[in-house]
């Protein structure tokens, strides 16, 4: 017999979440943020006879027009083992439907294989992409390099230069400049942004969770890397350079040196963020000589609406496309 329990208190919730291998997005403080965002973040902890927590997921729910209601969704979680995967799964699907009625709910399990209960199936609408590069930082630094493509090396060393300092910033004013970077690779990229006050949240929510690594030429912001990281796993979030970090390449210095500290800090995991196409995707792809395929997405459905939702209606396909286009861009 195992039943939920809602957890309330922020050191609980993150101490289990550590302890047990979780996802960085499945911290409190990222929860904390997509409330702060649009969403309702739950944290839900499966209990056994004694009482004991065997499993937990961070369960966000996203309101949607009538009829809809909402969609529950689970991002790179639950944090449980095989053996009590599928009663916290379902137990987490009769919580959504009681509470928030909602058309869906899905999960995105930061794992390779992944064998969902009965009635689950995977799904065609993913949110974040399934294809990443995760690599193992447990290795040493010459298996790490070795595994890249040889430009990638000379580049690392190349961009490294006197000239250039990286540091981790811990203050509003640096983030600002950072932002101003990121606004420019928007542009260049063509890929949307939050508005700002997203990503200072991000700041202050993630805490000492949120890692924002700076590449500074001549006293001045070039290049930034942001991660969040949990015991075992590093995830990109964001990143970009202006033009003098375009001209001198450090992108390649910077996630470099961002790998090694995450190795030095004892994280076994740093995973790239998803791979979605485009010049990023085969920058990414020269760090590894395979790409990683997680499980992918995995829905529930919880009302007679799903199909519509989920691959009928172009209304119901448009919207799914607009809240998951706000959630892709973290």
């Amino acid at each position: 017999m195992t039943i939920l329990r809602r957890c309330q208190d922020k050191q609980e919730w993150d101490n289990y979440v550590l302890d047990n291998a979780g996802h960085p997005l499945q911290l409190w403080g990222w929860g904390d943020l997509k409330s702060a965002h649009g969403w309702t973040a739950d944290r839900m902890f499966l209990l056994d006879d004694s009482e004991e927590v065997v499993g937990a997921a961070q369960l966000l729910i996203r309101k949607l027009p009538w009829p809809l209601r909402s969609l529950a969704y689970v991002p790179r979680g639950p944090v449980v083992g095989e053996d009590n995967r599928a009663e916290l799964l379902n137990e987490l699907a009769s919580y959504a439907k009681a509470n928030y009625h909602s058309v869906a709910i899905s999960v995105e399990p930061d794992s390779i294989d992944f064998e969902a209960p009965s009635g689950w199936e995977k799904s065609i609408n993913r949110i974040l992409p399934a294809k990443t590069i995760i690599l193992n930082i447990k290795q040493s630094e010459s298996e790490l390099l070795a595994d890249m493509v040889k430009k990638t090396r000379q580049y690392i060393r190349k961009s490294a230069s006197e000239a250039m300092k990286i540091k981790i910033v811990h203050n509003k004013d640096e983030l600002t400049k950072c932002l101003k970077i990121y606004h420019g690779t928007a542009r260049r990229a063509k890929f949307n942004l939050h508005d700002d006050q997203y990503y200072y949240d991000v700041f202050s929510k993630l805490g000492d969770k949120s890692v924002l690594f700076v590449a500074y030429v001549d006293d001045e912001p070039a290049a930034f890397l942001w991660l969040a990281i949990s015991a075992d796993t590093a995830f990109e979030l964001y990143g970009g350079m202006n033009e003098i970090g375009q001209q001198l390449r450090l992108n390649y210095a910077l996630k470099w040196h961002a790998i090694l500290k995450c190795k030095e800090w004892g994280l076994g995991r740093y995973d790239f963020g998803g791979l979605i196409g485009g010049g990023v995707s085969n920058f990414k792809l020269s760090w590894a000589s395979a790409e990683t395929e997680l499980a992918g997405t995995f829905d529930l459905p919880l009302s007679r609406l799903y199909r519509l939702w989920s691959r009928g209606l172009p209304f119901a396909k448009n919207v799914f496309h607009r809240v998951m286009s706000v959630f892709r861009h973290r």
